[in-house]
């Protein structure tokens, strides 16, 4: 049984293949926020905070920070957002950044065991943010494609998620350490891809046995309601062995979707965080117990 626990100064969460679903809060991202963007560049983390604070509300179990912002000083400005946003929630954090000096920088001012956002499987990449990863001790999100791409076959991104888990057990980071992204195309424009990454996920759990995450929303890109595909998408993904996504939990749809989901995987023990966020509809027992009850007052009102 894989398990991948990462942990706060004060809090730990557990991904693994019998554990609540878990979700990673992508907004604290510059990439695509052009306020955002600039007021993290001039020091503003506002934004931040109230976007950190919405996130843990609604449900996220860890955060996703990200501070690519093109000709700013990246490393300075992840470190100083990973040590503001330790100080006003104790999720832990996905550590998110395509530069070295950065996750080294992050990985520095934080407290307890982070997740970092993440390794490919580029040879030159593997032997710089591997050794990273280990003498930090944190866990590494794996993704699958090399120097030659993104690959359409979903074998390939297999064997290349294989290679980056065996590379790792040469750092000394072990299976349950390594997060497997499966990358996920937009339906759009591959029909199948949802079903390409729904038989990757079985592959990487029964085959690999490592857990696995994708950025949820990547399914819907260009098409109009997003958020209600994603919230279709993520059961599926879920039933086919995923374990975190880096997602928004601000959309309701979205939410409802993976904690039903939990509760049908059996992952939701005797439905209690259902029934602790929804209560007992109307105060009605379960159908067996209250069709029993129907039936006794019947059978007292006819004899």
């Amino acid at each position: 049984m894989s398990e991948t626990v990462l942990s706060s100064a004060s809090r730990e969460v557990v991904i693994g293949f019998d554990r609540p679903f878990v979700i990673i809060g992508e907004r604290i991202n510059p990439t695509g926020r052009r306020k955002l963007a600039e007021e993290m560049a001039a020091g503003n983390f506002e934004t931040v905070v109230a976007d950190a604070i919405a996130q843990v509300e609604a449900g996220a179990h860890m955060l996703d920070v990200n501070a690519g912002i093109p000709l700013a000083d990246e490393p300075a400005i992840l470190a100083q957002t990973v040590e503001l946003v330790q100080s006003i929630t104790d999720v832990p954090l996905c550590i998110d950044s395509s530069i070295v000096e950065a996750l080294e920088a992050g990985l520095s001012v934080y407290q307890g065991k982070a997740l970092v956002n993440s390794v490919t499987g580029e040879d030159e990449q593997m032997e710089r943010v591997l050794p990273l990863v280990a003498r930090h001790g944190a866990a590494v999100v794996a993704i699958s494609n090399d120097e030659t791409g993104i690959s359409e076959d979903p074998d390939v991104r297999f064997e290349v998620a294989r290679k980056i888990v065996a590379r790792a057990a040469d750092h000394g980071i072990p299976r349950e350490d390594v997060v497997v992204d499966p990358l996920v195309m937009p339906i759009g424009a591959m029909g199948t891809a949802g079903r390409q990454v729904f038989r990757l996920v079985r592959r990487l759990r029964e085959e690999l046995g490592v857990n696995t995450t994708c950025g949820a929303s990547n399914v819907s890109f260009g098409l109009p309601n997003r958020p209600g595909l994603n919230a279709a998408f993520l059961p599926m993904a879920i039933a086919s062995g995923l374990t975190s996504a880096i997602t928004s939990p601000l959309h309701e749809e979205m939410r409802k979707a993976v904690w039903a989901a939990d509760v049908m995987m059996g992952n939701d023990p005797h439905c209690a965080a259902w029934i602790a966020r929804h209560g007992e509809a109307g105060g009605t027992a379960p159908a067996g117990r209250r069709g029993g009850r129907e039936g006794r007052r019947r059978a007292s009102a006819g004899s």
